[in-house]
């Protein structure tokens, strides 16, 4: 019998809250959503967290009220923990502003398991707007999770963007790459969203793409959102065509669920068209005998 694992990428909306209790209920709900409809990952979009803002004072600069949001850490994972055991299935909570053990501002990506395990994904490149407007700081690790269906790493929004991250973690036996983005324009999106589709490719992995969608007008970093959510698999006859297994509509509020068979990814990276994972290992031969010709 084949091993099939149904996962969930979300859009989610970002919109004003009154109070923790509202963004609770929200992402609750959500979750609950996921649970009746048999999925065992769940996955949130990078920064969704940024609601928790219109707690504050939204006129302050934005390093401060991302460090006042970084104080919501302990709660944050507190309520997320529980949902992953509550209604037991596996959540990667897209990300949150947290501080690290030398006093810097991180964006981090906390998981949890439905044994009440925890464990987290620092994001690894900063883009200009978090190094620049918010002086966040990258992290220096990347770690791959064991999981009862397999292993999986995470490439937060532009970390998608670096190959090297994903082709590691599929030598390490890798089969899943979970994507949490945040983008606010168009170009932004298909930035991620096309690094993803190569990322599959290149590896023979499925990708789980969860997306940001509505708007907050009076917090600068996500004034706008533009996002569609999606799972995405190798090219070659025993995934989708065209390489998308699942996918929202553009900028809605919804949730993409697939299942996703894992036997047929682990064939297809020993007998599939092609072998690109497998390929790969000569690269660093050819690499190291790189000529450069006058013509």
């Amino acid at each position: 019998m084949s091993e099939r694992l149904r996962v969930g990428a979300l859009q989610y909306f970002i919109r004003p809250v009154t109070g923790f209790e509202q963004f609770a209920d929200q992402v609750e709900g959500l979750v609950a959503t996921a649970a009746d409809y048999g999925v065992h990952l769940l996955v949130f979009p990078e920064y969704f967290t940024l609601q928790l803002l219109t707690l504050g004072n939204t006129r302050r600069p934005l390093p401060e009220q991302a460090l006042d949001l970084a104080h919501q850490v302990p709660r944050f994972q507190q309520f997320m923990q529980e949902l992953a055991v509550r209604y037991g299935l596996h959540i990667v909570a897209g990300s949150i502003p947290s501080v690290g053990d030398s006093g810097a501002l991180h964006n981090d990506s906390f998981i949890f398991g439905p044994d009440g395990r925890t464990s987290w994904q620092g994001k690894l490149h900063m883009t200009r707007w978090e190094r620049e407007e918010w002086g966040i700081q990258p992290r220096r690790r990347l770690r791959i999770f064991s999981a009862p269906f397999g292993r999986f790493a995470v490439s937060i929004c532009y970390d998608a963007e670096f190959p090297e991250l994903a082709r590691a973690a599929a030598r390490r036996g890798a089969d899943i790459l979970v994507v949490p983005s945040c983008t606010d324009d168009r170009q932004g999106f298909l930035r991620v969203r096309y690094c993803a589709q190569a990322r599959a490719i290149e590896n023979q992995m499925f990708v789980i793409h969860a997306c940001t969608v509505g708007s907050l007008p009076m917090v600068p970093a996500v004034s706008l959102n533009y996002g569609q959510a999606s799972v995405l698999t190798p090219s070659d006859f025993a995934f989708a065509r065209d390489g998308i297994r699942a996918e929202g509509a553009v900028n809605q509020e919804m949730m993409v669920v697939a299942e996703l068979d894992l036997d047929d990814l682990r064939r297809s990276r020993e007998s599939g068209t092609v072998l690109p994972l497998r390929d790969s290992a000569t690269t660093s031969e050819v690499l190291a005998d790189l000529e450069e010709i006058s013509i």
